[in-house]
């Protein structure tokens, strides 16, 4: 147990060397300038009763699902919802899946087989990397949104081609190049697997994401929903035909083996799907939010451009971004830092999401306080 422990400060003590040592904070009354809350779902005291009105309709008294979906945790209203779900995707069918990671985590471990190739963006989040690991395929990273670059891999792929990437990119909220990457993937029979984390909600009619705002939704196999950010509470759906459904259901093992969402999770997602519908009008305020803050900020060179709610600052080196943090949140503005090894050394960056609820006269204060570190970036 000692030798274990001792390990265990090693290479603890080698990541608070490089300054990369992570560690739960907890901060009240800043700013929100960090969260994944594009449309202020989850603080939404409105969804919030809605949630419990639906419950009590529902006359739901279990707080747990008590198994799986294959054993006890499956009932009509989970499969009423997965329907909605499948309308507002506009695909055939949706599954429900615990949440994002767990989704991409299933589809990339079970679809792909010996033999088989995954082509996934350098830039994907570490679900869709994990998944790949898992499977028995062949994987291969390709340049961020290089077209050029997955097509010399399409050439040497064997078996079945499955091409995974993200419609928005957590990291630096720039979009995937779908039209193209769609006439690339049937050049070369390959099928897609699109993660839609950071779309869902903010993009689309009823909140349908990237793919179905463009209207290549019937060219795209696999398509993954998330809950967790825009809609403001919990899940996941994987989205795609009746066969995938079924197939998922019987080969998927963060499906099969897993203690399925309890009713107040699927309540959650019902209503909030709901709540958006009435409340589109979130989506434009976020984009005129989006805007502001990209207008005030259009000189500052050391940013990165995004038409997302996830804007980026880069301060090269894990103590340089950490100190200029730190400095935004004394004054007031919730702004976290994105350390190497979660981006490549030398793109540290500050990580700014911009929500429907920032008021312009926050969004001047973190502008202002951006410029003033303007020199710091050099």
């Amino acid at each position: 147990m000692d030798r274990l422990q001792q390990e265990l400060l090693k290479r603890l003590k080698a990541r608070e060397n490089e300054g990369s040592l992570r560690s739960l904070k907890y901060t009240s009354g800043l700013i929100d300038f960090t969260s994944n809350d594009y449309l202020g779902l989850a603080r939404s005291e409105e969804l919030f009763y809605a949630i419990q009105q639906k419950l009590d309709a529902q006359r739901f008294k279990s707080n747990g699902a008590t198994g799986s979906r294959l054993l006890a945790g499956n009932n009509s209203y989970y499969e009423e919802v997965e329907s909605m779900l499948a309308g507002i995707f506009q695909a055939p069918a949706a599954l429900i899946f615990n949440s994002g990671y767990s989704a991409n985590l299933a589809v990339l471990s079970s679809l792909p087989q010996r033999g088989d190739t995954i082509l996934y963006d350098e830039l994907a989040h570490a679900c869709i990397k994990d998944g790949a690991r898992l499977s028995m395929a062949k994987r291969f990273s390709f340049h961020h949104n290089d077209l050029n670059d997955l097509e010399a891999k399409l050439k040497r792929a064997e078996g079945k081609i499955f091409i995974a990437v993200e419609s928005i990119y957590s990291m630096d909220g720039d979009a995937c190049p779908l039209h193209d990457l769609v006439t690339l993937a049937e050049k070369y029979d390959a099928f897609i697997i699109v993660d839609e984390a950071h779309s869902t909600g903010v993009v689309g009619e009823r909140g349908s994401g990237l793919a179905v705002s463009l209207k290549l939704h019937d060219k795209i196999a696999i398509r993954v929903y998330t809950f967790g950010k825009a809609m403001g509470i919990h899940g996941a759906c994987v989205a795609g035909s009746d066969v995938l459904r079924s197939y998922l259901i019987n080969f998927a093992r963060p499906f099969i083996y897993t203690t399925a969402l309890p009713p107040h999770s699927i309540a959650a997602v019902d209503c909030a799907f709901r709540y958006l519908q009435v409340n589109i009008q979130l989506q434009e305020q976020l984009k005129q939010n989006i805007q502001l803050y990209k207008k005030a900020v259009q000189n500052l060179p050391n940013r990165t451009d995004s038409n997302s709610a996830i804007q980026t600052a880069v301060y090269p080196g894990n103590a340089l971004v950490r100190k200029v943090a730190n400095a935004l949140q004394q004054q007031g503005l919730d702004v976290r830092p994105i350390l190497s090894p979660t981006v490549p050394k030398g793109t540290e960056r500050l990580r700014i999401c911009l929500h429907a609820f920032n008021s312009v006269s926050e969004i001047e204060q973190l502008t202002e306080a951006l410029k003033s570190f303007q020199l710091v970036a050099h």
